[in-house]
């Protein structure tokens, strides 16, 4: 059943005051002016906002806005650990629609949480549940004139010993595109795409695009890291650029909308939220 505002609002107004928080935007229009065309991202945290003390890591949404246009906004909503089920349990989606406008897009990449099926809050099985929360995304933007777009996980950073990228994700890049296909969504199919790229880039290329730190070499992280999840700021920045071509790739978005797709992304043009 599709959302109505009655319904986003009757839901926002039982969330706790922290989930209501307001999300994080780039590229806001002027004052006075007309409200620009606004992108949504609703995910986890390979795509969410990281506060300073997280630094240097970086979502992709961080770094979308460096290749659109002016006329586009980004609203960040993605949040570390969520899946498409407990985003929506939380409250998240009845607060992102609150801010929907008719034009805009919602850019939906949920699978790195869902895979957990341990963990009843989060874990949701690909062929039935996975799909039934993706569709209220779909549906909830559709009700607001809105374009819903199904984004499939980017991709970990895993090799197998002859130095061949493999998939992590299981059945979910399957179902996501499944789906697509039921409910005439556009897909961008970043899952193919990462992979593609990390086999192309190979073992050593990728490590500068992961959170992979040696001891000391950030004080948030004075032990190192070595995660093949989550971005450091190169890689933000391929997730992102890969994004945007494929939202012009999928006629999603014009070429009026988009810039820098070739370009030199600077690392130092990332910046974290709070103090450090």
């Amino acid at each position: 059943m599709s959302l109505t505002r009655r319904q986003t609002a009757t839901a926002l107004l039982a969330l706790p005051l922290a989930l209501s928080a307001t999300p994080a935007f780039a590229q806001g229009g002027g004052a006075g002016g007309p409200r620009p065309r606004t992108l949504h991202i609703a995910g986890d945290s390979t795509a969410a906002v990281k506060s300073a003390d997280a630094a240097p890591e970086t979502g992709w949404g961080t770094a979308l806005p460096f290749f659109l246009a002016r006329h586009l906004r980004v609203a960040n909503h993605a949040v570390n650990g969520r899946s498409s089920k407990s985003f929506i349990d939380e409250g998240r989606l009845a607060a992102l629609l609150e801010g929907v406008r008719p034009g805009d897009l919602l850019l939906v990449q949920f699978g790195h949480n869902d895979e957990k099926t341990e963990d009843p809050s989060r874990g949701t099985d690909p062929s039935t549940t996975y799909r039934e929360y993706l569709r209220q995304y779909v549906r909830g933007a559709r009700a607001l004139r809105a374009r819903p777009v199904l984004l499939t996980s980017v991709e970990r950073r895993r090799f197998g010993p002859d130095g061949t990228a493999r998939p992590t994700h299981g059945e979910y890049p399957a179902a996501m595109r499944d789906l697509a296909a039921e409910e005439g969504v556009p897909l961008l199919d970043i899952q193919a795409l990462s992979l593609a790229r990390w086999q192309q880039l190979g073992p050593d290329g990728t490590l500068p695009l992961f959170l992979w730190l040696k001891p000391g070499e950030s004080p948030n992280h004075p032990d190192g890291a070595q995660d093949n999840t989550h971005f450091r700021p190169p890689g933000a920045v391929e997730a992102a650029r890969m994004t945007a071509r494929a939202l012009l790739d999928e006629g999603v978005l014009a070429a009026r909308d988009l810039r820098r797709l070739d370009d030199r992304v600077p690392d130092e043009w990332i910046t974290w939220d709070g103090p450090a």
